[in-house]
């Protein structure tokens, strides 16, 4: 049996524990941020003392990555919410046989169309050493592609590689962002 002096050790070393790793794993920005001042650009550094127009300063830029990832994720929220429908269709009692079929075959499509998007993604990663997304609407293919060249050989390339996944023709548009 336990006593209460080695509970309250065990109890404690534990959460000695945990914070510590905690620590560790934090990002050095967070360690050396200091909340009460800004730093610009140049190196030189304001106080909230001296400057209270900080909102002036402060610059919001989207690089590449993060504007492909806001994409991927308010695809997939779209996707969620379209399953969520078909899921609550497949478990109600009120819909027939036919539906819930129909429901299931569509969220089958939606999760077969997801794992080819990805493939699709990778595809242009390995090949062209480049990022992208890559959204499936019915027949047609929306590719964003992360590059600050705007090259239309390029994009026939794009276009080209991805047919050959597809048996029949498809519909594939490509855009750059740079």
């Amino acid at each position: 049996m336990i006593n209460k002096q080695s509970l309250w050790f065990l109890t404690l070393f534990s959460l000695i524990l945990v914070l510590s790793i905690y620590y560790i794993t934090m990002p050095n920005e967070l360690l050396l941020s200091n909340n009460n001042s800004y730093v610009d650009k140049d190196g030189k550094k304001d106080s909230d003392e001296n400057n209270s127009s900080n909102d002036d300063k402060t610059k919001v830029t989207i690089n590449e990555s993060e504007y492909l990832t806001a994409m991927r994720v308010n695809w997939e929220e779209e996707r969620q919410e379209a399953i969520k429908e078909l899921q609550s269709k497949l478990t109600s009692a009120d819909a027939t046989v036919e539906e819930k079929n129909e429901a299931y075959e569509q969220i089958k499509y939606l999760e077969q169309m997801k794992g080819t998007e990805e493939k699709l993604e990778e595809k242009i990663k390995s090949k062209y050493n480049l990022n992208s997304f890559v959204s499936i609407q019915d027949s047609k293919i929306n590719v964003i592609v992360s590059s600050s060249e705007h090259n239309s050989e390029l994009a026939n390339n794009i276009m080209r590689t991805l047919q050959e996944e597809f048996n029949t023709k498809v519909y594939i548009t490509v855009k750059f962002q740079a």
